[in-house]
């Protein structure tokens, strides 16, 4: 079950794991992760040097090892937490890292 809103707490260290994600292998490659939240939603965009783009969604089920997963489908503009048929999928482990590393997997440049 999902909780109303994010706790502080957490978002404090989404952002640092988006962070230090960022500061890996991204930079090189001039990519970088932004995160943003909206009730018990975390939203993952990517900036590949065009400007942000919706990558995936993440719904905070209260453990930071189990969170929701929704990738992002740009032929139907929305995200969709059924689909698990893209190259990436089975890098998401139920945290935010599996969901940034299966993100850059589907989204490859």
């Amino acid at each position: 079950m999902a909780t109303k809103a994010i706790p502080d707490s957490v978002r404090q260290e989404v952002d640092s794991i988006v962070a230090r994600f960022n500061g890996g292998k991204l930079a090189r490659w001039k990519r970088m992760y932004s995160a943003r939240f909206h009730g018990h939603h975390l939203f993952l965009d990517r900036d590949d040097g065009g400007g942000l783009a919706p990558i995936c969604c993440l719904a905070y089920t209260g453990d930071m090892k189990k969170w929701r997963f929704a990738i992002y489908k740009y032929s139907s503009d929305r995200y969709d937490p059924q689909e698990t048929w893209f190259p990436g999928f089975e890098l998401f482990d139920g945290t935010v890292e599996g969901a940034m590393r299966a993100g850059d997997k589907a989204y490859e440049e």
